[in-house]
């Protein structure tokens, strides 16, 4: 490492937009702390085989961002493989589906706690162990962050108060020369949005991408690379704020 190198921890990253981020660090030189949850079904190593074939460097951690501890730690290996940490990226969510009616207290308490206090867990546990300055960004969606979204309103709601959480913490952090933004991803092709039980699945999808002024659905490495520049210095006077990554969906009038 060189007194340059910057190092990120980014949750969520054994597939999609996390996977998507921890290569684009690579390219850039960013070394990585590659998240992962002990019951996902994909394998954070291939994560790890694309960051090393971009010429990069990383390391898997297992975290699961319902717990505090696991979070610190988390935060922590990034000092303790690399003696830094510079950037802290809250990916890690999940996506249920539960009509009103059978919203059960604990369908929506389980949702907020990875997809909303898992952010500030990551935010909390990274601006902790950021010395120099820092950059944070939080993934939102348009299902809460922009629309309503029927049957999901314990995901909207977690994915709406992460807009707030990172407005508040950009006000509070910025005197420590950290900064803190949101972005949120309209459809993209992860596969989350792949899953035809909580999402729209394939189908919806291409079906969706028809109506997107863009003519398609987003592809994980599109909200990746804005990530990424959230978090450079190409954005050193950007904080506080929330980026749509939809190709135009939400400014198209519906007939």
């Amino acid at each position: 490492m060189t007194p340059e190198t910057r190092v990120a921890v980014i949750t969520g990253a054994a597939s999609g937009i996390g996977r998507a981020l921890a290569v684009h660090y690579a390219h850039r030189g960013v070394h990585s702390v590659i998240g992962t949850f002990p019951g996902d079904p994909h394998d954070p190593e291939e994560t790890l085989r694309l960051v090393t074939d971009a010429g990069g460097q990383g390391v898997v951690h297992e975290v699961d961002v319902r717990s505090t501890p696991s979070v610190d730690a988390f935060a922590e290996r990034a000092l303790a493989e690399y003696g830094r940490l510079d950037y802290a990226v809250a990916n890690a969510g999940i996506l249920r589906n539960s009509p009103l009616g059978e919203m059960t207290d604990e369908r929506w308490e389980d949702m907020l706690d990875v997809d909303l206090t898992g952010v500030l867990r990551t935010l909390r546990a990274g601006s902790a162990r950021m010395t120099g300055g820092g950059a944070m960004v939080a993934v939102s969606s348009i299902a809460g962050g922009v629309y309503g979204w029927e049957e999901h309103a314990h995901y909207a709601a977690a994915k709406a108060g992460v807009l707030g959480l990172i407005r508040s913490v950009a006000a509070e952090l910025g005197p420590r020369g950290i900064r803190a933004n949101a972005v949120i991803p309209g459809l993209i092709e992860t596969p989350q949005s792949l899953d035809p039980v909580n999402s729209l699945g394939p189908d919806g999808l291409q079906r969706a991408g028809l109506e997107i002024p863009w003519g398609r659905v987003g592809r994980p490495e599109e909200v990746a690379s804005v990530i990424g520049f959230l978090t450079s210095e190409d954005a050193s006077y950007v904080t506080g704020q929330s980026l749509i990554v939809d190709g135009g969906l939400t400014i198209k009038m519906r007939a």
